[in-house]
């Protein structure tokens, strides 16, 4: 099978032939039908700094985000799960540590990631324990059902900075996981305004999705177009811009979370004396746990018109860089690429 591979610690990615991967003991082997790019894909394939852990894995087939059909099953698997149609938890745990030893996975010092520090599914089948699957619904389409992932980092964010009915929130960074965001923040009974800069095709998304208070620095600058908002409940920062962490705590009002979600590529400044008088706080978010899956799966499933308006591209895998180019230059809000045939 072809697969989308990084081969080296340096910019770049190839598709290389490799092997049908078979399942492991705990394991199932899925025949991948959609896959999305990621934000996280775009660093690994730019090789940005955060990723170096991923040498040791190489050649890795990328590609976290994706739904599927089991094929076969691996010792000690339910046979029952073959034939079903599901996503899964890209973040394995190692089952050795002290912590996985104790039951307290979540804090398992051994986690490898689908598609960065173990193969994932930019090919055609990829291998997954059969505890991180989620079985979807019948009615769920696919390609949607690929949105699964990024819209639990999304509902994590939500929660980190939580956000609640009546309140006015900020999102800065329109890409997907902000688009996500926004929604499920709207879904919450939040007054939702979203910023970007130079943005204006994922923009353009949101405002076909409904929303109203979208701003686009490369027109007015961030305090002016804030200023008529005044201070906001919440700001979640998905843009992963160093610069911008300051002005969000500038219009986060006082007791106010900054929640981060973006990935950034060195440390921020911040004015910690303004933050201690202001009594804000700065919450990181990242991965959702197990529980979140099945709701944004259901929610996926509910909102499938929605949702499926925020896939601005839909390519096969043989295409798959085109979607990387469109991803980088903002155009795209999400590319999902098409791998298997349609159930």
């Amino acid at each position: 099978m072809q697969a989308l591979q990084k081969v080296r610690p340096a910019a770049g990615l190839e598709f290389r032939s490799c092997a049908e991967p078979v399942p492991e003991a705990g394991e199932v082997l899925v025949k991948v039908h959609s896959a999305a790019i990621c934000g996280t894909d775009i660093h690994i394939a730019e090789w940005t700094p955060g990723y170096e852990s991923m040498e040791k894995a190489m050649p890795v087939t990328l590609g976290h985000e994706f739904s599927g059909t089991v094929m076969t099953t691996g010792p000690g698997v339910d046979p029952a799960l073959v034939g079903k149609q599901i996503t899964a938890r890209p973040s394995t745990t190692c089952g050795q540590c002290r912590f996985c030893l104790s039951g307290d996975e979540d804090n398992c010092t051994g986690r490898k990631g689908v598609g960065i520090g173990r193969n994932g599914a930019f090919a055609e089948f990829v291998c997954v324990p059969a505890k991180n699957c989620h079985v979807l619904p019948d009615s769920l389409d696919l390609a949607i059902a690929a949105l699964t992932e990024p819209m639990t980092v999304c509902a994590e964010a939500v929660a980190t900075a939580e956000v609640s009915a009546g309140q006015k929130v900020l999102v800065v960074g329109p890409g997907f996981i902000g688009q996500g965001i926004a929604i499920l923040a709207r879904a919450k009974g939040a007054e939702v305004v979203v910023l970007g800069r130079q943005d204006g095709p994922r923009l353009s998304a949101l405002r076909a999705a409904g929303f109203e208070h979208l701003i686009d620095t490369a027109d007015t600058p961030m305090g002016e177009a804030l200023a008529e908002h005044g201070a906001f409940d919440a700001v979640i920062e998905a843009a992963g811009v160093p610069a911008l962490i300051n002005p969000c705590l500038q219009v986060l009002k006082k007791r106010g979370i900054l929640a981060v979600v973006g990935i950034h590529p060195r440390p921020a400044e911040v004015d910690l004396t303004r933050l201690v008088r202001m009594h804000q706080q700065i919450r990181g978010s990242y991965r959702a746990p197990a529980r979140t899956w099945d709701e944004i799966i259901d929610f996926l499933d509910q909102n499938q018109g929605l949702m499926g308006g925020l896939i601005s591209h839909h390519l096969p895998l043989a295409e798959a860089m085109d979607g990387f180019a469109l991803s980088k230059q903002r155009i795209a809000s999400k590319v999902v690429l098409k791998i298997g045939d349609d159930r």
